[in-house]
């Protein structure tokens, strides 16, 4: 129970910390803004963006009322960059940066955005700005000054907010042009019936409030600043060549097929994932540590050979991961002299104590830990006096978790000790013979410097046990095809045949695979460009009972053409049950979505729990935003345990949805529509247009699977299973046809949007703020005739709205609805619906109400009524048009110029 209850507070410290930026006091440390390598080298540049941070650190510290600033920045520079003194980084790499410099996104141009599509207040991905918008002095005519415009990515970033403008309507109603706006909306500043990203997102609520009660930064309790704040201090550093050790566990319990296993997965790494002119060396360890190999650079094909003889194929002795770190960094230091940067690979199933965290630390290299087969419910001892250098500041909870931290823990928490100290990445994988579990990890094991087109992409792997025959397909698509590998691995004899087919009916059979009799391997490597279309493989073993798997990478097709990529990942990597998380894959090209694919995770626990889910782009449940390229679902368990995660994504060539589906464009930096000089007001150009074309990625069939690091669930001791209500409807939306009123939104389940719920209650009013602060108070509608649907279909009911008495010419109307489960659990309050209904004038006294007799009965309908939906959109588009020209037309009349003192005639600071 004791090890139980050390590791629940392991896991809920872990949980509850952040890995990237950091607040110290007021000030934000830990800011990584990384410029991607197809940026060509220029100083200015960092010039550029040192001064930008510098006035987004006043903007930032004004908006939040003396709040928040911008202390330690550092700007990571490519690796092919030569002209500057760059310092050396440590574990700072491309993809954990929160800022990125790129090329423009065709989706966005050169508009800044952010990628964003977690719950509202949690942090978003990155910031998005390109070369152009950085070093362009134009551009801050369409989109304001950059620090200004940082600051408003930030906000996303960060806290979680969301857009409270619409490109469609940048004047619209409750903003205020006769002020100068440099703090973010309060709630007496705030819209809150504007139909915009933050209304549905946040509850109706106000920037200041989700910043100082939801974001990561609302339990800082920080109070304003007493004086000026201090400069931002910039830091410019640079990733070396790629250079890794792997540490491999040869102890004892590695005997028989682990240690197989291991050699077969680390095979694939050496031949087909580490990058050309990469450094790599190899390390055993058992209770002791010995170099194999020491770092030698990869050059053409022979060296990866070399290195594939010297991998370990014997297992014997005890285990000291201590031992095998330390080996592997005196490897590291042998090409600079230093550890700072570089890579370690440890794969271990043992147990040791564990007490280098310190050395682990101080070395500056980054650690990818992965655990192999179950190892559970072993104690592991560990020193309870661990110096660690944490990567934060000391007080009473960190001291309290020093000192907590003590005699025993499994394998799985020492490593996430590793994990969280070296900035690495952490790894599950079972032992399990029919799984391609240890060898999906290591394919994942790629650079991470940003530059896409040279990495290893794994497009699908699988397996069985026993004998008969394994068989299936893969797309290969227009974006990949250099260096596509097909590794057939077995557990004994070989297969008795392999058979490869192309797309054009070319045959790779047995004797065109490559063979391995000591790490029993077949490989097969596609010469020059392997065609696009469908490829089918057939691998037949009737004569012995063994494991059988294929794996199947490939490349980007040239320099020119980005692939196709899919990033898995979890909502939290260690949690204790008490909410489910989410799981995420962001499927793109370039960063434009691809959407229409059919994604699917699967979750494997080192107990044998599988889970499948299959992710949506619906715009609810747990995803934000319809047709985004970013797919999501709730995980919900109550088996405690470590898991694996890994996502399996294909699509049939659907071309371009003939512009019957809308894309989702993230939260970007609004455009100035124009200024106000000397009294005048001058109209901006108008904004780059950006096609439908543009906003999805043109890709044809294809196949990826991605591997996400792994998770960790602890239920505290003593404490049942959590019941999970339907989880909240985000996607209520009310048109009204004639005499008819609309609902429409997406089902909940019966535990959050798995399964079905048991009823509905729709409530309506008049007036906004009174739904959303007493749902209860409200009218409620008769839904005694709604039988829910299953979780992720689309609900439609129509009522007639002739219950709206004495309405004025125009009526408004606000709708809510909450859903229940058969267990009479209540899901929270659903965003709010806006209808408006339009009637001829008749000149009345009295106030609209709602009828106080019983509402009619909501009905299904047979079907969504397109027509009139399409006629509502049109009407409301040609509206939102009639308004802007007038208001340009007023704009550009002599003697009309509105008194503006905000040189902006946008006003908005979100």
């Amino acid at each position: 129970m004791a090890s139980e209850a050390v590791a629940v507070l392991l896991l809920v410290f872990l949980s509850g910390s952040t890995f990237g930026i950091k607040l110290e006091g007021n000030g934000y440390t830990d800011v990584l803004i990384a410029i991607n390598p197809v940026v060509p080298e220029n100083p200015l540049l960092i010039e550029r963006i040192k001064e930008m941070v510098s006035n987004a650190s006043s903007v930032l510290f004004t908006a939040t009322e003396d709040k928040f600033y911008f202390e330690e920045i550092t700007i990571l520079v490519p690796p092919n960059w030569s002209q500057g003194d760059y310092g050396r980084t440590k574990t700072e790499t491309y993809e954990k940066a929160k800022i990125i410099i790129n090329e423009e996104n065709r989706a966005y141009g050169d508009q800044p955005y952010t990628l964003q599509y977690g719950q509202c207040g949690s942090e978003s991905r990155y910031i998005h700005l390109t070369t152009k918008f950085i070093l362009d002095d134009e551009l801050i005519k369409l989109y304001g000054p950059r620090g200004k415009v940082l600051v408003h990515e930030w906000a996303h970033l960060r806290w979680g907010v969301y857009d409270e403008f619409d490109d469609g309507q940048p004047f619209y109603k409750g903003a205020h042009s006769d002020i100068q706006v440099t703090t973010f909306c309060s709630n007496k500043t705030h819209n809150s019936e504007a139909p915009n990203a933050q209304n549905r997102m946040c509850d109706n609520r106000d920037v200041m409030d989700v910043i100082f009660t939801s974001s990561v930064d609302a339990k800082a309790n920080v109070q304003p600043l007493k004086g000026p704040h201090p400069a931002p201090r910039f830091t410019v550093m640079q990733r070396g060549q790629r250079v890794v050790c792997l540490v491999l566990d040869v102890s004892g319990s590695m005997r028989g097929s682990r240690i197989l296993q291991q050699q077969q997965a680390a095979s694939l790494f050496l031949t087909t994932v580490v990058e050309d002119n990469s450094y790599v060396g190899i390390v055993t360890f058992t209770n002791d540590a010995t170099t194999l190999k020491p770092l030698t650079v990869i050059h053409g094909e022979e060296s990866r050979t070399q290195l594939v003889r010297y991998l370990p194929s014997e297992a014997n002795g005890g285990t000291d991961i201590c031992k095998g770190l330390k080996k592997g960094f005196e490897e590291l230091r042998k090409d600079n002299g230093n550890t700072m940067g570089d890579e370690i690979i440890l794969l271990t199933d043992g147990e040791s104590e564990l007490n280098c965290a310190s050395e682990v630390k101080e070395s500056g290299a980054i650690v990818n830990t992965i655990a192999f087969g179950p190892s559970a419910n072993k104690e592991l001892k560990i020193m309870s006096e661990i110096s660690v250098n944490f990567p934060f500041k000391a007080d009473e909870t960190v001291t309290f978790f020093l000192h907590t931290l003590f005699k025993s823990l499994s394998i799985i928490f020492i490593l996430l000790v590793l994990f969280y100290v070296s900035g690495g990445k952490y790894f599950y994988a079972s032992d399990n013979l029919d799984t391609t579990e240890l060898v999906n990890v290591f394919a994942s094991l790629t650079t991470t410097n940003g530059d896409l087109t040279h990495q290893t992409i794994l497009l699908d792997s699988s397996g069985m046990k026993g004998n008969g025959i394994l068989n299936g397909t893969v797309s290969v698509d227009h974006t990949i095809g250099n260096k596509t590998t097909f590794l057939v691995l077995h557990e004994s004899q070989s297969p008795e045949d392999i058979e490869i087919k192309s797309p054009s009916g070319q045959i790779y059979d047995f004797i065109d695979f490559q063979h391995s009799a000591i790490s029993k391997t077949h490989s097969l490597v596609i010469q020059g460009t392997a065609e696009t279309g469908e490829w089918t493989y057939t691998i037949k073993n009737t004569l012995s009972d063994q494991y059988i798997t294929i794996t199947i990478t490939s490349c980007a097709v040239s320099d020119a053409i980005p692939p196709v990529t899919v990033k898995a990942h979890m909502s939290q990597q260690s949690i204790d049950g008490s909410k489910p998380m989410l799981v995420y894959a962001e499927v793109n090209q370039k960063g434009v979505p691809v959407i229409l694919a059919d994604v699917i995770a699967t979750l494997k626990s080192d107990s044998g729990d599988q889970y499948q889910l299959q992710l949506l782009d619906n715009g609810a449940g747990a995803d934000a935003f319809r047709n985004d390229g970013i797919y999501s679902r709730y995980f919900i368990t109550s088996k405690k345990g470590r898991y694996n995660l890994k996502v399996k994504v294909q699509r049939k060539d659907k071309g371009k949805n003939n512009g019957q589906v809308r894309l989702k464009r993230h939260s970007v930096a609004p455009y100035v529509p124009g200024y106000v000089i000397k009294g005048k007001v001058v109209m901006n150009p108008p904004k780059p247009p950006v096609s439908e074309d543009d906003l999805q990625a043109d890709v044809g069939s294809f196949t990826r699977t991605a591997i996400g690091e792994s998770f960790s669930v602890s239920l505290p001791p003593g404490v049942p299973p959590p019941n999970f209500p339907p989880n909240k409807i985000t996607d209520l939306n009310a048109e009204i046809e004639e005499d008819k009123l609309m609902l429409t939104w997406t089902a909940p389940g019966e535990d959050m949007d798995q399964g079905t719920a048991d009823s509905y209650e729709i409530r309506v009013s008049m007036d906004l703020e009174a739904l959303r602060g007493n749902f209860s108070g409200a009218h409620l509608m008769n839904t005694s005739d709604i039988r829910p649907l299953e979780a992720g279909s689309t609900e439609e009911y129509s009522f007639l709205s002739s219950y709206i008495i004495n309405a004025e010419p125009e009526t408004v109307m606000f709708f809510a609805v909450r859903s229940c489960d058969k267990d009479s659990l209540m899901s929270d309050m659903s965003n709010v619906a806006k209808a408006t209904k339009i009637v001829p004038f008749v000149p009345t006294t009295t106030t609209p109400t709602i009828s106080q007799y019983p509402s009619p009965n909501l009905k299904r309908s047979s079907g969504s009524n397109v027509v009139a939906v399409v006629v509502s959109v049109i009407g409301t588009a040609a509206v939102i048009i009639a308004v802007l020209v007038v208001t340009r037309m007023r704009l550009n009349r002599p003697g009309n110029t509105p008194n503006f003192t905000e040189t902006q005639v946008s006003t908005s600071f979100l």
